[in-house]
């Protein structure tokens, strides 16, 4: 406790009144929520899907789905919206991008990828397909930045992105759950979401939804040159037949 209280600049017992005034007995009653979310391992997809199973499906499944959304999106925003900006700074600075996120993670690199490539070329995607992960985190080099997205369990190549990007003197910008997710340590820049979900498996809205903010920060930061490249990229698209005729 008096450590915390030394980060936060007061004194303990401002520590206790704290824990009371949020309905606690007292600082070691509050402590050990974190404590416990620390020492969790992620529950089981399995023991997950049996509740949602016996719980059988209706409207307020949908309903309850919705609300999590929402409720996930409210506190991804609460924790970011200074970081966010922090870390589009740091990527508009460098001169190449790196971005990985691996098995469930994929789709909200992808997302991040394709969103920012249609403005700068100079951002590759880290996938590992084929065993070429080691080749690939060769091309990290000294001044790019690496975004690497992950979620308990975490991947174990998410961990090696992270680890390679801080060997070579790269900027570090993670994406995760939680302030003690293993991409974290040594990040320069850590941007938190919440998957908390009734379903059975981990939500991914709020992680979109980051990727999404760090895309429109950028694009808000290069200014004319980004929407010279947007509209370049949107023609070309067009010009060679990417769409339907409506």
């Amino acid at each position: 406790m008096r450590k915390v209280a030394e980060r936060a600049k007061v004194q303990p017992a401002a520590m206790v009144r704290l824990s009371q005034q949020l309905g606690f007995p007292g600082w070691n009653e509050l402590r050990e929520i974190f404590v416990s979310r620390v020492r969790t391992h992620p529950e089981p997809l399995t023991t997950r899907a049996r509740s949602l199973v016996k719980g059988g499906s209706d409207n307020h499944l949908s309903r309850d789905l919705a609300q999590a959304q929402s409720h996930n999106l409210e506190l991804t925003l609460a924790q970011n919206v200074e970081n966010v900006v922090e870390a589009a700074k740091s990527l508009k600075k460098a001169p190449h991008i790196h971005v990985a996120g691996f098995r469930s993670c994929y789709p909200v690199k992808l997302g991040l990828l394709y969103g920012y490539r249609l403005f700068r070329s100079s951002v590759n995607l880290i996938s590992g397909e084929a065993g070429t992960l080691e080749i690939q985190l060769r091309g990290i080099e000294k001044r790019h930045a690496t975004v690497v997205v992950s979620f308990a369990p975490y991947s174990v190549e998410a961990v090696r992105v992270a680890q390679a990007a801080i060997a070579r003197g790269a900027k570090l910008i993670a994406l995760t759950d939680s302030a003690v997710s293993p991409i974290v340590l040594n990040a320069d820049h850590t941007l938190i979401f919440s998957h908390d979900s009734p379903s059975f498996f981990p939500s991914l809205v709020a992680a979109s939804a980051l990727a999404e903010m760090l895309i429109a920060h950028l694009l808000a930061l290069e200014g004319k040159d980004a929407i010279a490249n947007l509209e370049q990229a949107e023609a070309a698209l067009h010009s060679q037949g990417a769409y339907a005729a409506s």
